[in-house]
C-alpha cells in the first residue's frame, strides 16, 4: 500500500534536514579546529546544534571578513546586501521551518527546536554590520560589539543546553553570565591574536584607543586581566551547566585561558607580529583534562 503524501512530505524534509546538517558539520570542520574538537565532547543532539549555529555565523563572517572579498572585492555595498538577504532569509526560515540556503535551514531548525530568541540573531546581524561599515571603536560601540558577535553566541549555545531543563532564577542568570563572559573572553583572546593582521589588513582596531603603533606591555597586561576577569565569571557557572554539554565547555576555557596566559607571558612587541597558537598535542592534553573532569580555576 502506497504511503500517504504527508508521510512521504515529513520524509522528505527530514532527508533534506539532514543533508543541511551535514553541510554545517562540513563548515565547522573546515574552518575550526579547536571549536570542532570542543563540540565533540558534546552529546547529541547538542552537537549537531551547536554545529548547526557555527555554520551561520562563519557564513555571515565570510561575508563580511572572508570569501566575499575575493568575489567582491572592497565592494560594501554588494557585502552589506548579501549580509540583509542573510540575515531575512534566516527570520523566514525560522518563521517556515525550511530555506533553499542549507546552513539557514539547519541553523532555523536548532532555533525552532530549542527556542534561540530572535532579539540574539538580530545583534549578532547588528555586529556583522558594524564590521562593514566601522573600523575604530569607542567603548560603548565596542561593548555592542563584543555582545553581538560572541555573547549572544554564547547565550545561543546555552538555550541549546538548558532549553529542556529546569533552573530556578538564580541559576539561571548565573549561566547566563557565564556564557555571555565566556563568549566575551573567547572574542577577545582573538582580537589580541590579531592585532597586526586586523589593523594592518583590514585597516580596523577593536579595542577602544588600541593599535599596533601604541600597544604596550601596560595595555596588553590590563588586556589580559580582563580576559582573566571574563573567564574567572564563565568558570562559576560551569558546574550549572548539564553534563551533557559541560566537558566540551570546560575544554573551551582550559584552551582560551591557555592561550591568554600565552598572550600574558608574550612580550607585547612580540605579540604584534606572531600569532599565538595553542599546538595540536597540547589542543590534546587539554580536552583529556576536560574528559578527566577537571575544573577550570
Amino acid at each position: 500500500m502506497p504511503k500517504p503524501q504527508e508521510e512521504l512530505d515529513k520524509q522528505s524534509l527530514a532527508r533534506y534536514t539532514d543533508a543541511a546538517i551535514r553541510a554545517s558539520r562540513e563548515v565547522i570542520a573546515t574552518y575550526s579546529t579547536s571549536f570542532g574538537w570542543a563540540t565533540k565532547l558534546l552529546k547529541q543532539p547538542i552537537r549537531t546544534q551547536v554545529q548547526n549555529i557555527y555554520g551561520l555565523v562563519r557564513v555571515a563572517d565570510e561575508i563580511v571578513d572572508g570569501a566575499a572579498a575575493g568575489a567582491l572585492g572592497d565592494n560594501r555595498l554588494e557585502a552589506t546586501s548579501q549580509l540583509d538577504k542573510l540575515e531575512q532569509e534566516t527570520y523566514k526560515a525560522m518563521q517556515l521551518g525550511f530555506s533553499t540556503n542549507l546552513i539557514v535551514h539547519a541553523f532555523a531548525v536548532t532555533a525552532r527546536d530549542t527556542g534561540i530568541d530572535r532579539k540574539h540573531i538580530e545583534a549578532f546581524y547588528h555586529s556583522m554590520r558594524m564590521d562593514l561599515n566601522k573600523t575604530r571603536y569607542d567603548h560603548k560601540s565596542f561593548s555592542t560589539y563584543v555582545y553581538g558577535s560572541a555573547e549572544v553566541i554564547g547565550l545561543m549555545c546555552l538555550q541549546t543546553f538548558i532549553h529542556d531543563k529546569d533552573f530556578n532564577n538564580q541559576d539561571r542568570e548565573t549561566l547566563r553570565l557565564g556564557a555571555q563572559a565566556l563568549g566575551a573572553a573567547f572574542q577577545k583572546v582573538n582580537f589580541l591574536r590579531d592585532l597586526a593582521a586586523d589593523f594592518e589588513q583590514l585597516g580596523r582596531s577593536y579595542f577602544p584607543l588600541v593599535n599596533v603603533n601604541n600597544f604596550n606591555e601596560e595595555t596588553k597586561v590590563a588586556l589580559v586581566t580582563d580576559i582573566q576577569n571574563d573567564l574567572a565569571v564563565s568558570a562559576k557557572s560551569i558546574k550549572l551547566i548539564p553534563k551533557s554539554a559541560r566537558k566540551a565547555v570546560v575544554a573551551a576555557q582550559l584552551l582560551f585561558t591557555e592561550l591568554n596566559d600565552k598572550i600574558s607571558q608574550t612580550p607585547a612587541e612580540e605579540l604584534i607580529r606572531t600569532r599565538i597558537r595553542v599546538s595540536n598535542p597540547r589542543k590534546l592534553v587539554i580536552i583529556l583534562k576536560a574528559l578527566l573532569g577537571v575544573s577550570p580555576k
